[in-house]
């Protein structure tokens, strides 16, 4: 049995050692150390979801506040381990942090991928993600899109 949560600080460094192992999946340039990602994601209007089989983290999902666009958050971070794709738990993720950026107030959510992550940026397609212009400075990023959120 998968579970999401959202972890607590007192969980930043096993948070941490996942988002590690993303960047290190999807050759991750612009990368946050320790102590940016702790700022970053365990802030107000931010988080970080895990997905656990038992006590094994085996995904997550992070969400920031856009400080240059107010009422805005952006997704970062998502990913799940291979052996445990195709069972649902990206769309776990996304949901837990989508409920909760309705509930911080956000207005609209945006993200930013690479054009070789297709199966990525189809997944944001279904989840109601379209693209938009460029809305950062990440050098990496060549897929830009934005979900406007409402309340469900």
């Amino acid at each position: 049995m998968i579970r999401v949560e959202r972890a607590k600080p007192d969980q930043a460094a096993e948070a941490y050692a996942i988002v590690a192992e993303y960047y290190e999946a999807v050759e991750v340039v612009v990368r946050e150390d320790a102590a940016e990602f702790r700022k970053k994601y365990f802030g107000p209007g931010a988080g970080i979801w895990l997905a656990r089989e038992g006590g094994v983290v085996v995904g997550c999902i992070a969400l920031r506040p856009l400080e240059e666009m107010a009422g805005c958050g952006e997704v970062k971070r998502l990913y799940v381990k291979p052996e445990y794709r195709g069972q649902g738990v990206a769309e776990r993720l996304l949901e837990a942090l989508e409920a909760y950026a309705r509930e911080w107030g956000y207005g609209a959510i945006y993200l930013d991928s690479k054009d070789d992550l297709k199966t990525a940026i189809r997944f944001y397609a279904r989840h109601g993600y379209a693209d938009c212009e460029r809305y950062n400075e990440n050098p990496q990023a060549t897929v830009f899109m934005k979900k406007e959120l409402g309340r469900e």
